[in-house]
């Protein structure tokens, strides 16, 4: 479960009226100045780790760091594609917090001196609500339907009709049953006409994609009650004179003995279609259809992902390369072991070889003229697209520049990032074992007292068919540089490891990944990395969902924070979007296991504090559901607090809320089960049954 608006308002709980017993502990005052010097120091690229000898003795949680949330709200700019035109200059989608989450398209600067252009003006936003999710969207050359009734993503030009070829999601009769299709936008007419239906008759598209010539069309399309990544199909259909669909074939994906998930078909410059797919093996891995003889086969097989589930639209994990001799090269990129590889592969010899860059996770790959550009990111870099240049023979890096990131102040602040250390833990099954990201308190100033253990914030991830990766994120690093270790989970259910891991979850949401994270924070402690007293988590949508459900079912954590997450997996079933509508049915099953998985019916087993974050134009998961639990848990008389944000949907993107959640979150945690005192000058909201 993994949208924008305007006028913002904050609806708070009424602030406290007395903070005498959240005073600055007694340490602080007396090291004000030396904090003050040091903190300034580093924040100009010089601090350095101080002797065990002379780092200041305070309580882990207690430390102060420079890493702010106003820097961590403001800093992050999210990345929404990107795309190289036929002179290889670079355009990208960003949305920026500090312009309460507004997407720009920008255009590439023309030298190095320039800065790069908004190509957006400014009272307006690029941005689709297809699927609820969205990514790129195309140019506005379609009627206008007075309102966001009609939505439109993942499109390309057709050079022989001068059209451009999108999937549609058409609301105007349903709002909770919308009509996607496969539509053309006619670019010749001086007027906005509607679009022409090409594709039509299935739940979903997506990857509309046209040969050089303009005579095929490859697309990918599924139905109800799959994903994508459950089970998906791949057409090709061949284009008339008059520009219509006719003598469609399935390539992959029609054979009901075959469990695969075709994806990102694209056509290569000799005009042979190659896309991603799992079957056999249960790895998405890259093949090739044999037109003359209707075959697919393997081109390079590896158990490792090639690709990710299709949450957005525009996926790019692979593309074709420019090659001396007339080779057929791929560059592409997979995921193994919780690390990213980028590689050229060699089609017709079916041989990787690996380029040395330093992104340890990638997500999208474009070829341009000469070059590759490239997102990625590590536990130093923090999201970005990098251009990369090769050797003659592309097989070597000769040349790698970062061209865009999402946070500019990583290097300021290195002394202070705590490193991921990827820890493979036992599950409450025999002989299985998930996976997650572990982060060590780190400050260069702070240490705690020997006998000391940290305080633990586990994360559990959105999706929840989804995967955290071990970058640089500052949202993370906020914790860490105070004295909390964090640790970022996989549980079973989450992608990257394959379909047999993926499949973990099916049937078994809220058992799995509740047992996953309580496996995970045990392991902790009993590997004397952190406090087994001092358990907090935290998840967004289904991460919300599935903190609850271990703070309702089990007693592992002491207080948890959900942000938009499911309370009444009931309701989420009856309210939900289409694109996940039957989702749930396939990670939950039969009505009793609705009941009795959702939290709000269990608030007789809920026994510590909870803080919950709402968006009020959330359309994937109602707000009714943290309103719910709110007013369970205050009648129960546990501390409970609510914070709704008017002009937030699934995801908060203004600035001003990510850094009044991460805030609250930190001083809730510190006042509820941390004991010791945050030493940012934060006021905590008024928690029910506590204040």
């Amino acid at each position: 479960m993994c949208k924008t608006s305007y006028n913002i308002k904050l609806k708070r709980p009424t602030k406290m009226a007395h903070i005498s017993r959240f005073h600055k502990p007694p340490y602080f005052p007396q090291h004000r100045t030396r904090i003050a010097t040091l903190i300034m120091s580093s924040s100009s690229g010089t601090a350095r780790t101080a002797p065990e000898e002379a780092k200041l003795t305070a309580p882990y949680g207690s430390w102060k760091s420079p890493i702010t949330a106003d820097i961590v709200s403001g800093s992050d700019k999210r990345l929404g594609g990107f795309a190289a035109d036929s002179l290889g200059r670079l355009f990208w989608l960003e949305s920026r917090p500090t312009e309460s989450g507004r997407a720009v398209l920008v255009k590439q600067a023309e030298s190095e001196q320039d800065e790069p252009t908004d190509i957006t003006p400014k009272d307006f936003a690029v941005r689709t609500v297809a699927q609820e999710y969205g990514d790129s969207a195309p140019v506005p050359l379609t009627p206008d339907y007075s309102g966001p009734l009609v939505c439109y993503a993942d499109g390309v030009f057709d050079s022989r009709f001068n059209r451009y070829l999108t999937v549609r999601e058409d609301r105007r009769e349903s709002c909770t049953n919308s009509i996607t299709t496969i539509v053309s936008i006619d670019l010749d007419s001086n007027h906005t006409k509607d679009p022409k239906i090409l594709v039509e008759g299935n739940d979903f598209y997506a990857f509309p994609r046209i040969d050089h010539k303009g005579e095929r069309l490859a697309w990918i399309e599924w139905g109800h009650p799959n994903m994508p990544w459950d089970r998906s199909e791949l057409w090709v259909g061949y284009i008339s004179e008059n520009g219509d669909i006719q003598n469609r074939i399935c390539v992959a994906g029609g054979d009901p003995s075959i469990m695969e998930s075709p994806t990102e078909p694209k056509w290569s410059p000799e005009g042979e279609l190659f896309f991603i797919t799992d079957r056999k093996s249960g790895f998405w891995n890259v093949y090739k259809w044999v037109e003359s003889t209707n075959e697919v086969l393997p081109v390079y097989s590896l158990n490792a992902e090639f690709t990710k589930p299709l949450w957005v639209f525009g996926l790019s994990s692979y593309d074709f390369l420019q090659s001396p001799g007339q080779k057929s090269l791929i560059a592409c990129n997979y995921r193994l072991n919780g690390n990213s590889y980028l590689g050229v592969l060699d089609v017709t010899q079916s041989k990787m070889s690996l380029l040395d860059i330093p992104f340890t996770d990638i997500n999208n790959i474009t070829s341009a003229v000469d070059c590759l550009y490239v997102e990625g990111a590590s536990a130093v870099h923090p999201l970005s697209i990098a251009k990369v240049i090769l050797d003659d023979q592309k097989l070597k890096v000769i040349d790698f520049k970062i061209m865009w990131f999402s946070s500019s102040i990583s290097s300021s602040y290195r002394p202070y990032i705590s490193s991921p250390e990827l820890i493979e833990f036992p599950t409450e099954v025999p002989g299985e074992t998930a996976y997650a990201y572990f982060y060590p308190p780190t400050n260069p100033l702070f240490q705690a007292s020997r006998d000391e253990k940290p305080p633990l914030l586990l994360k559990s991830h959105g999706g929840p068919t989804a995967e955290t990766r071990g970058i640089l994120n500052f949202s993370i690093q906020y914790w860490t540089s105070r004295g909390w270790a964090f640790v970022d989970v996989n549980y079973g259910g989450s992608a990257g490891y394959g379909r047999k891991y993926r499949d973990r979850l099916l049937g078994r949401w809220g058992i799995v990944d509740v047992n996953d994270c309580c496996s995970c924070a045990k392991f902790l402690v009993d590997s004397g990395k952190v406090d087994g007293e001092r358990l907090c988590i935290s998840g967004g949508s289904a991460g919300g969902y599935t903190t609850l459900a271990a703070l309702a079912f089990t007693n592992t954590f002491k207080a948890g924070a959900s942000l938009y997450g499911v309370a009444d997996l009931k309701s989420l079933k009856d309210d939900t979007h289409k694109f996940e509508s039957h989702y749930i049915d396939n990670l939950v099953g039969d009505e009793n296991a609705y009941f009795d998985r959702s939290p709000i019916n269990f608030v007789d087993k809920f026994s510590c504090p909870i803080i919950l974050f709402q968006g009020l134009e959330d359309k994937v998961v109602l707000p009714n559901q943290a309103q719910k639990i709110y007013r369970a848990l205050k009648d129960k008389g546990l501390p409970v607090a609510l914070v709704e944000y008017e002009g937030e949907q699934h995801g908060f993107r203004k600035a001003e809320n990510i850094k009044f959640t991460l805030e609250q979150q930190m001083v809730f945690f510190a006042r509820l089960v941390g004991r010791f005192q945050v030493a940012d000058d934060i006021t905590p909201i008024k928690v029910d049954n506590l204040d």
